[in-house]
């Protein structure tokens, strides 16, 4: 039997009480019971992986640790992303849009020796910020610079999470390293269930920007695709360029198409030259609301009006059933959040959650939604076609606009008035800017959807007493979970069947849902795009 060397690097999992989770000392004496040395001999411990587990009254913490007997840590790595620059005469990715997958597109771009070109139909982040104030002040929709429109997409002003379980689809821990080098605090490199925070995500786009740049690519703002160019090859159509709004071409070697789930008009321009589209299920239903207080009691087990302790976050849930072979579920769940006007037109009124790094607002929010099927938005839009489900969801967008009366206000209901089936006499308060209004939303909404959302939301109660306390309210409509569409690719090349050079990527494409999917979904196509597999070899990360 060989002997273990006295000297060594183990990684070890200990679990502790959460009074205990920063306590150095602890930690080494429990990585010494565990490895079974003297604690004398733990010379150093490194946090590698951090969670919480709050399914019993007493809470603990889970902790992975690198830990050095009788000898010290190497030094930790120092995250930062150096690209080489791009050389003259290089092939040139033309990237439609710079959300997560456009962003990460043009990074792996650069580390395979081709120029990106980053084209934007919004503007940056710092003039995004401005043209939020219109929103949430008058109601008024920039319809091209808002919530989902502009640099970093609809992530850039979102709660930021990054828990995936895209794990065997690409490079996690490359995404997560990649952020932190460009601004993201390193605590998401340990945390199980990381995030970033809104007031945090705008300076962090931009110096993704900023290296794109730095490395010869070129990002293009206000800069709207409206056709596609062709050339014809002795294997048949293929990828040349881009028009855009302007009237202007831009040519190129390939095409990510990073649009993200709201540019509809994307679908229609590519409906019209041909390129095949397909129905796709999605999710719709409301923003449900909750006092944050009333969460924390929920999920950490403590009396309601009791001080959450500090060293714990404001609590999250994940609830999810299927009701008649239709799911039921809680979506995008934004702890010490707000709720935000996430509509691109002004005709209509669309809600999404955010929050900022401290999740200090004294609300919770989440999606509370069931699965649509092909079948369901076919039913109900039967002359639509493929664009059953873009109508789907634009009238109840629009529905949600006139039971506001007006501006981004957002007709609204009790749940237990839902429950009920009656108009709410008034409101609780609540942490979305432009206003309430009440309203009956299990009349707007169809039946096939309220009768389910009823259904789980009673079955959640059950599974979570208190879950449907009076002051929690639902506001209409979320309908923007993702695309009900899906731009089709081959399985191998990833490239579009009926245009070679067209890479449908990203939430827009249906093939991610959230901003690591997204970002590793960009990373794999633009691979596919300049090296012929997607197939993901090396990092931009040194």
């Amino acid at each position: 039997m060989a002997s273990v060397p006295q000297s060594r690097i183990e990684t070890v999992d200990i679990v502790l009480p959460l009074e205990l989770e920063n306590d150095h000392a602890a930690r080494r004496r429990a990585a010494a019971k565990v490895v079974g040395v003297p604690v004398s001999k733990i010379v150093e411990t490194r946090l590698l992986k951090h969670s919480l587990d709050a399914r019993q009254r007493q809470i603990k913490v889970a902790l992975r640790l690198e830990v050095g007997i009788a000898q010290a840590l190497p030094p930790a790595p120092v995250h930062a992303v150096r690209l080489a620059p791009v050389r003259s005469g290089a092939k040139r990715l033309i990237i439609a849009g710079s959300g997560p997958a456009g962003l990460f597109a043009a990074l792996t771009a650069i580390r395979n020796g081709w120029q990106p070109i980053v084209i934007e139909r919004g503007k940056d982040a710092s003039a995004r910020r401005f043209d939020l104030a219109p929103l949430l002040r008058e109601g008024r929709v920039i319809e091209d610079s808002n919530y989902c429109f502009g640099e970093g997409g609809a992530g850039t002003f979102s709660d930021g999470k990054l828990y995936t379980r895209a794990t065997k689809r690409g490079p996690v821990r490359a995404v997560y390293e990649a952020l932190v080098a460009h601004g993201a605090p390193e605590r998401i490199l340990v945390d199980a269930h990381p995030h970033i925070g809104s007031n945090l995500l705008p300076n962090l786009v931009k110096a993704i920007r900023q290296t794109i740049l730095d490395a010869g690519g070129e990002v293009h703002f206000q800069s709207k695709m409206t056709g596609l160019l062709r050339k014809h090859t002795p294997s048949g159509a293929a990828f040349a360029g881009i028009e855009l709004a302007d009237g202007q071409e831009l040519l190129g070697d390939a095409l990510i198409l990073a649009t993200g789930h709201s540019a509809r008009d994307v679908y229609h321009h590519l409906h019209r030259a041909g390129i095949r589209l397909e129905h796709k299920a999605f999710a719709v239903g409301v923003r449900i609301e909750h006092p944050q207080p009333l969460i924390d009691s929920l999920q950490y087990h403590y009396p309601l009006g009791t001080e959450r302790p500090r060293n714990l976050p404001a609590a999250r849930y994940a609830l999810a059933t299927k009701i008649r072979d239709r799911g039921v579920h809680s979506f995008c769940m934004c702890p010490g959040g707000f709720i935000v006007p996430a509509a691109t037109e002004n005709d209509e009124v669309v809600v999404n959650g955010m929050s900022l790094s401290r999740r200090d607002s004294p609300f919770a929010n989440s999606g509370l939604v069931v699965t649509v099927e092909p079948e369901d938005t076919a039913l109900l839009h039967p002359d639509a076609g493929i664009f059953s489900g873009l109508i789907f969801q634009k009238t109840l967008e629009q529905s949600a606009k006139i039971a506001g009366g007006g501006g981004q206000v957002a007709p609204a209901q009790r749940a237990q008035d839902f429950l009920e089936g009656r108009i709410s006499a008034s409101l609780p308060p609540g942490s979305y800017f432009p206003g309430m209004r009440s309203a009956p939303l299990h009349e707007i909404l169809p039946a096939f959807i309220v009768d389910r959302m009823r259904e789980g939301l009673r079955l959640f109660n059950h599974k979570t007493p208190g879950y449907l306390a009076d002051e929690v309210c639902l506001l209409g409509f979320e309908t923007r979970t993702s695309s009900p569409l899906r731009i089709p690719r081959d399985a191998k090349t990833l490239e579009h069947p009926d245009l070679r050079g067209l890479f449908p990527c990203g939430e827009g494409a249906g093939f991610a849902g959230g901003i690591v999917s997204a970002a590793i979904d960009g990373i794999r196509c633009a691979t596919a795009a300049t090296q012929g597999s997607p197939i993901v070899e090396g990092s931009f990360i040194h």
